[in-house]
């Protein structure tokens, strides 16, 4: 685990208490019976005949700095959801990653799209934060676990009524994951040490994936022969934020990542 990744689950924890003292659990429980019912986040993917895309509301990172200066996220949502998109990912982390859980509840009654809280979930509360926010989905990565905290978790997301997308990036948390029985497999091709990229990494944790599990890459997927790459090696889905985020054209961005760009664009 990266010094970086320490030091944000060390600020999750302090601040899921701070959250907790302003708000108790009970209150945020008693809360979720008010929401509406999620929307299915998994049905886009389901006998799916070309890749799918997550595409992500991303402000900044820590690696990156700021990544959209001109960041509205109701306004970036609805691009994606115009040029192709079949869920949306919302960063909800404030002080590493500039987002915000306001942010997801700004965006989900404006687009008809699923969507997920991407965030570092460490504790029951967050999940029922997402709840009541309206996320459809809850991000859990592997690494930032225990087995035990995963399992909890994803039978909680479950519970209430949302899909788990699992996240792994080192082969060991494999077993890990699909022990919890989810359905939904995030491969992150970013090594959390030294922040390169390698597109082969979902590729070939594929094959130790059992078939009937949709299969989501994540992370260094900027153009449509890499959309093509992954959908040809059966991978069912790509999340994809920061190559999106960067374009001034979001909605035609999206498009071409996920067609192709016309030819008479390309010559």
């Amino acid at each position: 685990m990266t010094n970086i990744l320490q030091r944000i689950i060390a600020t999750k924890k302090q601040e899921v208490e701070i959250a907790i003292r302003q708000r108790p659990l009970r209150d945020l429980m008693a809360a979720t019976q008010d929401t509406p019912n999620p929307r299915d986040f998994l049905s886009p993917f389901r006998d799916a005949q070309t890749i799918r895309l997550i595409a992500e509301v991303k402000k900044a990172s820590p690696s990156k700095g700021i990544i959209r200066s001109d960041f509205d996220p109701v306004e970036i949502a609805k691009a994606y959801e115009a040029g192709g998109a079949s869920c949306l990912s919302v960063l909800t982390d404030e002080q590493y990653f500039q987002g915000h859980l306001d942010y997801l509840k700004a965006v989900k009654p404006a687009v008809s799209l699923p969507v997920l809280r991407k965030d570092f979930v460490v504790h029951p509360y967050q999940i029922f934060e997402a709840r009541v926010a309206g996320a459809d989905a809850v991000l859990l990565i592997a690494e930032c676990l225990s087995r035990q905290e995963l399992r909890g978790l994803y039978q909680l997301i479950r519970e209430l009524g949302m899909t788990a997308l699992i996240e792994l990036h080192d082969p060991a948390n494999l077993d890990n994951v699909l022990n919890t029985g989810t359905e939904l497999v995030g491969i992150n091709n970013r090594d959390l040490n030294t922040f390169e990229v390698n597109l082969d990494r979902t590729i070939q944790l594929r094959k130790r994936i059992p078939q009937d599990r949709i299969v989501i890459g994540e992370s260094g997927i900027v153009t449509h022969a890499d959309a093509l790459k992954l959908q040809n090696s059966n991978i069912q889905g790509m999340l994809v934020g920061e190559s999106l985020m960067r374009c001034p054209d979001i909605r035609q961005a999206t498009a071409d990542l996920l067609h192709g760009v016309p030819e008479t664009l390309a010559q």
